[in-house]
């Protein structure tokens, strides 16, 4: 179970019958009289939802049963019904994974701290007590029902709502929905816009035969950024498996980073909201604050992580927040991520004006970054003082663990934070400009996979 999510091998880790042991906890815990489900492309999602709903109906709850969409859509409908919700996906895992995303009624977050934790407790002291029984006892006298809702045109229409792309020039965009939900809500959500869509891999495929449906890992990238420049086209999106990441490519064929479209629709957001506070996570470029500073913003750095941010994003009452992750989060998204919202603002901003994206971006991409650089390392924690070590008694440098290391100097800064699932370090370096950061990547890499001497 990862901090904000469960996740696992199906049917090894997370099968049926555990599935509807989450559902019972998740009603118990949250005290729903009613809940809302969906689920992704997986080949085992649709039977996980149907036994998570069972699990709630025999505490019960009211279920309705959104079946196919994106996790974003499940927020949507979550807030939209006022309802607590579950959508099984394993996001941008490899096919043999699948997992569960929960939240409370408005898409509030679910993580170890506000329930997920407690939900566990109770999953694991029914299957001490009960390893044999297929749900755990005391139901309610009064089982709840299970009703089934179509969602997709209501999401696509209060998204479309959010944004004027009314008088956009003509676009050519290819997608890759990397066989993910992303071809699922594309059609609807683009419909009736003027766009001239190329659609890649819209084909529902929980096997992922293309390539994974991760685009943070730029070879998940190629057929995208090679589809684009063949075509001519003005931009291309690529959507993760559950369809709640967005990732932007320009005409060129090259990249946009996150943290880029995060300064871009910060902009925007702060146009419509002066004033108003962005958050994002310690991973994002220093041009995020910046672009936000000099748009009139307040923006608040926070830990890595979709239930940190809209605990933030509540908490200060914030219009947008953004990921180094292509996770966006809009206050008129229930505080929610939404990677099709932020696509549209990135197609609203691009068709507003004559000029090619890689210009329009320009102005929000100002420094040189490594990307994240994982190592596989024997103790997390002795390889993560060795590199404190080394840097933090260099003039000028300051260093902070609001999440994992951070070290900061006047032209450059690096992250290295522990992974939660694996023996992995994930590092990130950012500097005035490439040699720079190649030099202080170069520095803390040697220093991180080095084995100790004896």
């Amino acid at each position: 179970m990862k901090a904000y999510d469960v996740r696992g091998l199906y049917p090894e880790q997370l099968d049926d019958r555990l599935a509807e042991l989450f559902g019972a906890a998740f009603v118990e815990v949250t005290e729903a009289e009613a809940i809302v489900i969906g689920h992704d492309m997986r080949p085992s999602s649709p039977g996980l939802a149907a036994s998570f709903a069972r699990g709630a109906v025999s505490r019960g709850a009211d279920a309705t049963i959104i079946g196919l969409c994106s996790t974003d859509q499940l927020y949507f409908a979550s807030g939209d019904m006022g309802l607590p919700g579950a959508m099984f996906t394993a996001s941008h895992n490899p096919a043999q994974y699948n997992g569960i995303k929960l939240c409370r009624a408005g898409a509030a977050p679910v993580g170890q701290d506000t329930g997920l934790g407690e939900i566990r407790a109770k999953v694991e002291a029914w299957l001490s007590t009960q390893p044999a029984s297929p749900s755990p006892s005391s139901p309610s006298p009064t089982p709840g029902t299970i009703t089934e809702r179509d969602t997709l045109s209501e999401y696509a229409a209060y998204l479309l709502s959010l944004v004027d792309l009314s008088e956009i020039r003509p676009l050519k965009v290819v997608v890759d929905a990397g066989n993910g939900m992303g071809g699922h809500t594309v059609p609807t959500v683009f419909a009736g816009l003027p766009l001239d869509l190329v659609p890649m891999y819209f084909e529902l495929d929980g096997t992922f035969p293309n390539h994974e449906a991760n685009p943070l890992d730029p070879k998940n990238l190629v057929d995208l950024q090679a589809r684009v420049v063949a075509e001519g086209a003005d931009l291309g999106l690529a959507f993760d498996g559950d369809a709640d990441r967005c990732f932007v490519v320009d005409e060129r064929g090259r990249g946009v980073s996150p943290s880029a479209i995060t300064a871009l629709v910060a902009a925007r957001e702060l146009a419509k909201h002066p004033g108003g506070t962005i958050i994002h996570n310690l991973i994002t470029s220093w041009s995020v604050p910046e672009v936000v500073k000099e748009h009139g913003g307040t923006a608040v750095r926070t830990r890595v992580g979709h239930s940190f941010i809209k605990q933030e994003m509540a908490r200060t009452g914030a219009v947008f927040g953004g990921e180094h992750s292509a996770h966006y989060y809009f206050r008129e998204f229930w505080n929610a991520d939404t990677g099709m919202l932020a696509a549209l603002h990135v197609l609203a901003a691009l068709g507003g004006q004559p000029g090619p994206l890689s210009d329009l971006v320009a102005s929000y991409d100002r420094y040189a970054g490594s990307g994240e650089i994982n190592s596989t390392v024997d103790d997390q924690m002795a390889r993560t003082a060795a590199v404190r070590e080394a840097f933090a008694t260099r003039e000028g440098v300051t260093t902070d663990d609001l999440d994992g290391l951070t070290v900061t100097a006047k032209d450059w800064w690096f992250n290295l934070r522990p992974s939660n699932t694996e023996p992995l370090l994930r590092l990130n370096v950012e500097a005035r400009d490439t040699p720079l950061m190649t030099k202080i990547r170069d520095e803390a890499l040697t220093l991180i996979r080095t084995p100790p001497t004896p």
